[in-house]
């Protein structure tokens, strides 16, 4: 989509200019300006008087800084962490780390810029953030992973709290982890701050719900986005990429919706069955044993395995009616998208955040292939994790059917908001623009109200 506001050609400009070298933040930082050029231009001399479209593209606040951790064979490593504080508008930051060896300030920097529209579609009070480090833990010892997380928490701590910023996980970032970081920030504060990180363990002030609330969310999205089009999701097929978190409750979800789970996917590979995927065993080798994808042959010696290639991944190659991508950014692009158009998909359902290029994204909408965003998709994450904070506030605990049924009538509320945006600003089915549209506009309301900050 081409921009026609003077205003909004010249913040995307400058944007490009004074990031360089941050393709993945300039990726999203695009995706949102262009689509959000009809709401901007009804409104645009006020935007302009208030600088509204640059503050909302500059962080608030970066932090970066070094980790310094021991190894199993007394060696000093030396990671480097991050924490994005991108906009406290609507709450206190909000947002996930990450601990993969490709993160960097680009990608920590568009993760909290996305968190910061995901956040508002939740209708929960809470800001946008993101943060981590390009600390591996794969094939790191628990004691390895506890010395970082330590070593992390030691510097992450000076500028979190349960009314300023409320670190949860993402790649890299499960129970132990959370577990570790916690430990360490009650051990330094001296206090039961349980609020402080969301995630937790249900013996120390975690949610029923949450691991597998953005799977969840994924699929109560997708059934609402396909009913308001005239599709029954009862015996589809589906392919999803990724095999953690979300990928897995994104299945489990699927299967209980009458969908049949075809292909699931490692960064190495995918394995594929027509016969749909015994989930037990993707759960047994990822939350347990935390195996490769293609472990899977030696419990179920007849599924079909294909190696990745450097052009398709090849799970893209196969052919099923819903595509959830749920593995990280940029999974599909549009090489990837022309093949799943050739092989009949109907809809494609974002997991992961933003996995899907510019350039894929429009090819499907322009082929008419149904597309739930990431940041309205796969919000039910965070949106659980405030749930949490709500428990830990009240200290309370909910039942898993109570958080379950406040997560899908989240979901349900974010699908809605995004079709209603999406049909006021003339883009019907369009939800990428929706789901900008209807973020934005209750973000750019807040940040006016509150003066020039």
């Amino acid at each position: 989509m081409s921009l026609t506001s003077e205003y909004t050609k010249k913040v995307l400009d400058e944007v490009q200019y004074n990031h360089p070298n941050e393709p993945e933040f300039l990726q999203a930082v695009k995706e949102v300006i262009t689509t959000i050029e009809p709401a901007v231009k009804q409104e645009e001399e006020r935007y302009k008087k208030t600088a509204l479209l640059e503050r909302l593209t500059e962080p608030e606040r970066i932090i970066s800084f070094r980790v310094p951790w021991v190894d199993d064979n007394g060696q000093v490593q030396v990671n480097r962490g991050y924490r994005v504080q991108f906009n406290g508008t609507l709450g206190p930051y909000k947002g996930g780390l990450r601990f993969h060896p490709t993160v960097n300030q680009s990608i920590m920097k568009f993760l909290a810029f996305e968190q910061v529209f995901k956040n508002a579609l939740t209708g929960l009070p809470i800001g946008g953030g993101k943060g981590g480090s390009d600390f591996d833990p794969k094939g790191k010892s628990d004691n390895e992973i506890m010395s970082f997380c330590q070593s992390f928490m030691n510097e992450l701590q000076k500028h979190i709290g349960q009314d300023i910023d409320i670190p949860a996980g993402d790649i890299g970032v499960g129970g132990r982890e959370i577990g570790f970081l916690f430990g360490q920030f009650r051990r330094i504060r001296n206090s039961y701050e349980a609020g402080v990180l969301t995630g937790k363990g249900i013996e120390y002030g975690g949610s029923l719900v949450r691991k597998e609330a953005t799977g969840y969310g994924l699929m109560y999205f997708m059934r609402e986005m396909l009913n308001a089009n005239n599709i029954n999701l009862q015996n589809k097929t589906a392919i999803i990429s990724g095999s953690g978190n979300v990928a897995i409750y994104a299945a489990e979800k699927a299967m209980q919706m009458g969908v049949k789970v075809i292909a699931m996917s490692d960064s190495n590979g995918c394995i594929y069955d027509n016969n749909g995927i015994n989930l037990d065993v993707i759960k047994k080798i990822k939350e347990v044993e935390r195996g490769r994808i293609k472990d899977y042959l030696q419990s179920c010696p007849n599924v079909q395995y294909y190696e990745n290639n450097s052009e398709i991944q090849a799970i893209y190659n196969i052919k099923a009616d819903i595509v959830l991508p749920c593995a990280t950014q940029n999974d599909i692009n549009i090489e990837c998208a022309k093949r799943l158009a050739e092989n009949g998909v109907i809809a494609v359902g974002e997991g992961a955040n933003m996995p899907c290029t510019i350039e894929a994204a429009n090819y499907f909408i322009e082929q008419g292939i149904l597309l739930a965003p990431a940041k309205a998709a796969n919000a039910g994450g965070v949106a659980t994790s405030a749930l949490e904070m709500s428990q830990n506030s009240m200290r309370y605990f909910w039942s898993f059917e109570e958080v379950d049924n406040k997560l899908e009538n989240i979901m349900i509320n974010i699908f809605n908001m995004c079709q209603q945006a999406a049909q006021k600003y003339n883009c019907p089915k369009n939800y990428i623009a929706g789901a900008n549209l209807a973020a934005f506009k209750k973000v750019a309301d807040a940040m006016i109200a509150q003066g020039i900050i």
